[in-house]
Formats: C-alpha cells, sequence, structure tokens
C-alpha cells in the first residue's frame, strides 16, 4: 500500500509540475510584451487613424462633388432658360431700334467700359482662375477684353462691374453673381 501511495504521489507531483510549467508558457505567451508585438500593435494603430482621416477625406470630397453637381446643374438649367428665350424682334419696335442704335456703347451695354491693356504687364498674367467662377474659357475672355490681372479686377466701379456683367457672352452676371471683386482684392494683396 505505501507502494501505490508512493506511486500516486509522484504521479501527482508530475503532473503538478507539468501543469505548472504549461501554466508559466501560456502566460508569458498571452502577455504580449514582445518587442515585435508592440511593433505591430503601434503600425496597427497608426494604419487605423491614417484609414480614419482617408475616410474623413473621402466624405468631405463627396460632399464637395455634390455641391458642384448641384452648382453644375443649376447653370445647365440656367443656360436652357436663356436660350429658350425668344429673340428680340427688331421689326415690332423701330424707334426703340434707332434710338438704341444712336446710344452710346457705353450706355447700351449697362455701365462704362473698364480700361483693358494690350497685354499682361511684365509679360506674366495672373492665375485669374483662382478666382471662383472663372474657369479657363472665361480666363481666355477676360484677356481678350484686356483683363490681365488681380488688381484690375479689384479696381473696377460699380459701373465698370455692369458693363463686364452684360458684355461676358454667355456667363452675364457673373462677375456679381461670384462676388469677383473681393476675391480679386484678396489676391492682389498676396
Amino acid at each position: 500500500m505505501s507502494y501505490l501511495l508512493t506511486q500516486m504521489f509522484l504521479y501527482m507531483l508530475v503532473t503538478f509540475l507539468l501543469g505548472l510549467l504549461l501554466g508559466w508558457l501560456i502566460w508569458s505567451y498571452m502577455r504580449g510584451e514582445s518587442p515585435e508585438f508592440e511593433a505591430l500593435k503601434a503600425e496597427n494603430n497608426a494604419l487605423r487613424k491614417e484609414g480614419d482621416d482617408l475616410r474623413t477625406n473621402l466624405d468631405a470630397c463627396r460632399s464637395r462633388s455634390a455641391k458642384e453637381r448641384d452648382e453644375a446643374e443649376a447653370l445647365r438649367a440656367e443656360l436652357a432658360a436663356l436660350k429658350a428665350r425668344p429673340a428680340p424682334v427688331a421689326a415690332a419696335a423701330p424707334v426703340a431700334a434707332a434710338a438704341v442704335a444712336a446710344a452710346p456703347a457705353a450706355a447700351s451695354s449697362g455701365g462704362t467700359k473698364p480700361k483693358g491693356l494690350t497685354s499682361a504687364r511684365g509679360g506674366r498674367a495672373d492665375d485669374l482662375k483662382e478666382i471662383n467662377g472663372v474657369g479657363p474659357k472665361m480666363e481666355k475672355m477676360l484677356n481678350g477684353l484686356g483683363y490681365w490681372h488681380f488688381d484690375q479686377i479689384a479696381d473696377w466701379s460699380a459701373s465698370e462691374v455692369a458693363w463686364v456683367d452684360n458684355n461676358l457672352e454667355g456667363f452675364k452676371g457673373r462677375v456679381t453673381r461670384d462676388n469677383w471683386q473681393a476675391q480679386a482684392k484678396v489676391f492682389a494683396r498676396r
């Protein structure tokens, strides 16, 4: 009987020691204090932050895209409405036509033409496309009228703004609607 008790004690001791060893191995593995684990954890956090930033930027771009799409649709509708307008009948009002023909160019176009330049000062024109509402086509049109620099646009009087508003083919009223003068004043100070 003592032999059996000794053997049983030895088996229990071996089992206990194996349990301690296995427990210690599992505990050290689960602690995760290895340098590789910490590096992976930091990289994971950095990637999550970058992903959040990208999602924020994507949402902002989607919002801006939707706004620009709405503005483009409104401009298309406005253009369609302008194209649908009937052309003025000159024969129906011969007296008015004669009065318009006799009036000076400044009066018929609603304002006075701002002084323009034949070419850009120093051979370098300002990038007028920085003004909201001025694209490549509009910039060429403005250059064709003699306006190459922000300070020229910033110095227009109310009468000159009215003239430009009325004489931009296909873009009438754009100077006032997009507030070009205020933007040009900011750009001219740079």
